[in-house]
């Protein structure tokens, strides 16, 4: 049956899903439609024999809170139990005889998430909605499992993993018979075929920093703000970047843009660059508010404004149509949160035909090699960097 409320590429999703499969869409091409459909279909037009079945969504804890779900729920004439995000998804590992929408897919490794994961999918129906596919195979052991492909982590890796036998720690070396890895794979994926009708323009804005400050904490591995030694990768890459990211270049800049576009996002990755941003903002005295870990503000409104979001806590599961424009102050490592947080705005019912996203970006090795990274579809691993600038 036809469903207005469907684009053509949605209602041919629906047609192809099945349970345990994973529904790929790009960001913003209605995945939680198309998945509420798929619901609404096979237990109500084509009902199993002990339908219909209750509705739980696991999604994220932003997509929960700003009640996303519902307003979409409601629009499809269905109704879930339970909408909560993957925090608490221990909280729903007894549930029994029900269907499940697990939106954007947080089934990675073999923590606590997982194992509640698995053994939901074992007493009930359920889908997974990703806009950003696994990585490896090893991401998708969960889910193969989940299907049936494999017993456990133990088979899979028996069946398909090469380890590397001069490494300390288990790691990975390659895959064998990765035919029958694509076959599941090309067995659980549902690809949605969605043509954005938006044209996205990316530019990169360039940007100082103080190089002499930066080589002392490259070459001399010395903390010059708290003036004592660096003791390891990690805080030498982070102190690389505080020096790079403080530049007062980037508010400048960002100044420049904020003159051009009234109405922003901003998405940033560490806790010092919130205080530089606030305090800017409020030395303009232009209106903001905040998503992070500490404060879980709605958008603002008016005719100019600020949202500052950071990746970790906000970089998917919301939407915006009040805005064509994204300011990366600051990248984050991850390529797919960065995929994801372009997605906030590039929606199908934004206003908008063009949209802008603004890279904020210096010529320090760091940055580079941080954009390199991204460019290639990969993570920026701050081991492998810093093993290129001893």
């Amino acid at each position: 049956m036809s469903n207005p409320n469907l684009k053509p590429f949605q209602e041919d999703a629906v047609k192809r899903m099945k349970d345990g499969c994973i529904l790929v869409g790009s960001v913003g091409s209605g995945k939680t439609r198309t998945s509420i459909a798929y619901y609404i279909c096979s237990e109500v037009e084509c009902p199993h024999e002990d339908a219909p079945r209750d509705l739980y969504v696991i999604t994220t804890a932003k997509k929960r809170d700003s009640k996303e779900w519902e307003a979409e729920l409601e629009l499809m004439g269905a109704k879930a139990v339970v909408i909560d995000s993957w925090n608490n998804i221990k909280k729903y590992a007894d549930v029994t005889r029900a269907f499940f929408i697990f939106d954007e897919q947080r089934v990675v490794g073999y923590g606590a998430w997982t194992k509640a994961f698995l053994k939901i999918t074992k007493a009930n129906r359920w889908v997974l909605l990703s806009g950003t596919p696994a990585d490896s195979w090893l991401d998708l052991i969960p889910v193969f499992i989940a299907n049936g492909f494999y017993r456990n982590k133990t088979d899979f890796c028996d069946q398909h993993v090469i380890w590397s036998r001069f490494s300390k720690f288990p790691q990975v070396k390659g895959y064998m018979n990765e035919g029958k890895l694509i076959r599941h794979r090309n067995d659980i994926y549902v690809r949605m075929k969605y043509q954005r009708p938006t044209e996205v323009h990316h530019e990169n804005v360039l940007v100082s920093y103080d190089d002499v400050m930066y080589k002392i904490v490259q070459n001399k591995r010395w903390d010059p703000f708290k003036e004592e030694p660096i003791e390891n990768v990690s805080q030498c890459c982070y102190l690389m970047r505080k020096i790079v990211n403080s530049d007062e270049s980037r508010i400048r800049a960002l100044e420049r843009l904020l003159d051009e576009h009234p109405k922003v996002i901003i998405f940033y990755k560490y806790l010092f660059e919130i205080e530089i941003l606030k305090a800017f903002l409020e030395q303009r005295k232009t209106q903001f508010s905040e998503w992070n870990g500490q404060k879980h503000e709605a958008l603002p409104t008016g005719d100019e404004w600020v949202y500052l979001v950071q990746y970790q806590s906000g970089c998917e599961g919301w939407c915006c149509t009040e805005t064509d424009t994204i300011i990366f102050y600051s990248d984050d490592y991850s390529y797919k949160n960065m995929i994801q947080a372009a997605g906030r705005i590039d929606r199908m019912n934004t206003p908008f035909q063009d949209l802008y996203y603004y890279h904020l970006r210096s010529t320090a090795p760091i940055d580079r090699a941080i954009a390199r990274s991204l460019k290639s579809k990969k993570n920026f691993n701050e081991s492998r960097f810093f093993d290129t600038v001893k």
